[in-house]
């Protein structure tokens, strides 16, 4: 007999019809994964439609795929079967998103909660307490190392949380109208954000909007000339355009620009003369967020009380922008009719809580571990093939190499070598150009790095052999 001092939902929610077709459904998904344990080949017999489909979207799209990669709809943690029978290892996980891989349980659980709730979408208009939750919980976990943050906007992507954090800046900081970037980073593809982005051909035909200058990023062979010369040119800035810059962009670990971390004394030395100049400081952790030793790359750098807004995005489903108090926007900024979809906001919530209560973060946490690990194993590629690789490179959940000579040419071939072997990667950076992984590190083990680096191994040696031949 239902309980009527519960709410309809919370009835629902408790409904035994419900928890058992939960159960029906994971253990139906878990039957289906078993065979699902290592890569395979395409299926000849699917070669043909399969090519036909990818063409097909290819036009309806405007512009092929990079990888011949469309999902079945149906994988096993790291591992995804694609609509041609094949089977891949998924270390690059939609550059972050996938962070529990593919069908977990978690997820599927979500899903499951989701299907039964009143709405697809959520919006300024219309929430649903997950939303509320949500907030509170990314606002809880980023003030705890002494962070100030008291706000938290959900959006529907890193683009969008990135375009309301300048809106935000420039807002506060009115009539300032430019913003001061380093060298190298991507910020999205809006109109606004296409000016911030250091990459001359995403500009391409588009009017200008916003006037953004440069500063140098970290050297780690060079750290206090590095810190020096940047802290220098910021200066140089602030006295040329005084009371002009509204916002310092940070990448605290430069993502698309080739995973290059930054350092707490350089950060520290920068944001100190921009607070002076009253100059706003974002972090952009779209591709960094729960990826190092703590759930916020500013935690990680101990820049706690020193950013005033952050936004985060991918691995979380739906995105966010959080601020002070200091940076509280006025009535009309910023409304979006979807803030995020419902599945988006229950998988955030399963995703971020699931990542803190396994122990990824920590200096000794699994984001950690797995990188160490990962790292030794690509390094002993390297030594078995002498100027093959250069690095690894980057931080917890973001490792990168470089390949050969490091021309983007040579990066994209062993991207689609190391796709057609089984193993899933892309490119970083441009000089040199190089072969990033971005681990599912909800569910990635030690077994599957094993197997990401036998197949690198295996195609590295190819390459390699082809290169001599």
């Amino acid at each position: 007999m239902a309980d009527d001092t519960l709410l309809l939902s919370d009835q629902l929610k408790a409904d035994p019809r419900l928890a058992q077709a939960k159960k029906l459904i994971l253990e139906a998904v878990a039957d289906h994964q078993k065979t699902m344990q290592s890569v395979r080949p395409p299926r000849t017999e699917l070669k043909q439609s399969y090519e036909a489909m990818l063409e097909k979207f290819g036009s309806l799209r405007n512009g092929s795929l990079f990888f011949p990669y469309l999902s079945s709809g149906i994988g096993n943690g790291p591992f995804v079967e694609l609509a041609d029978g094949s089977v891949k290892l998924d270390m690059i996980t939609g550059i972050g998103v996938h962070g529990y891989g593919h069908s977990h349980p978690l997820l599927v659980e979500a899903a499951i909660d989701t299907a039964v709730s009143d709405t697809v979408m959520q919006g300024n208009l219309q929430q649903n307490t997950e939303s509320y939750e949500l907030c509170e919980l990314l606002v809880n976990l980023a003030n705890e190392t002494g962070g100030a943050f008291k706000h938290c906007f959900l959006t529907t992507s890193g683009a969008m949380a990135n375009e309301n954090s300048l809106k935000i800046a420039f807002q506060k900081n009115h009539p300032a109208n430019r913003v001061i970037a380093f060298s190298h980073c991507f910020a999205g593809r809006t109109l606004a954000l296409a000016q911030v982005t250091d990459k001359a051909k995403y500009r391409v035909g588009l009017p200008d909007t916003i006037a953004v200058d440069y500063l140098p990023f970290f050297k780690h062979d060079d750290p206090q000339r590095s810190t020096e010369i940047a802290v220098s040119h910021l200066k140089y800035l602030l006295d040329r355009h005084p009371g002009k810059y509204a916002a310092l962009w940070m990448e605290l670990i430069q993502g698309e620009g080739g995973y290059y971390p930054g350092d707490v004394n350089f950060f520290k030395a920068l944001i100190e003369v921009a607070k002076e100049a009253g100059v706003c400081t974002i972090a952009d952790e779209v591709q960094t967020f729960c990826r190092t030793t703590r759930p916020y790359a500013f935690q990680h750098f101990g820049l706690d009380k020193l950013v005033d807004v952050v936004t985060i995005g991918k691995i979380s489903q739906v995105c966010a922008t959080l601020f002070t108090d200091e940076y509280k926007f006025q009535p009309g900024l910023i409304s979006q009719t979807f803030t995020g979809s419902t599945m988006a906001i229950n998988s955030a919530l399963a995703i971020v809580n699931g990542l803190v209560k396994q122990g990824n973060f920590g200096e000794g946490g699994r984001n950690q571990t797995l990188h160490d690990y990962f790292v030794k194993g690509i390094q002993k590629v390297g030594e078995k093939y002498p100027g093959s690789i250069a690095g690894p490179h980057g931080l917890g959940g973001m490792v990168a190499l470089t390949p050969f000579d490091g021309t983007p040419e040579v990066a994209s071939e062993m991207a689609k070598r190391l796709f057609d072997a089984g193993l899933m990667s892309f490119m970083a950076g441009g000089d040199p150009a190089r072969l990033r992984f971005l681990m599912p590190i909800g569910c990635v083990t030690h077994d599957h790095l094993d197997l990401a680096c036998q197949i690198l191994e295996r195609v590295v040696g190819e390459m390699a052999e082809a290169a001599t031949a």
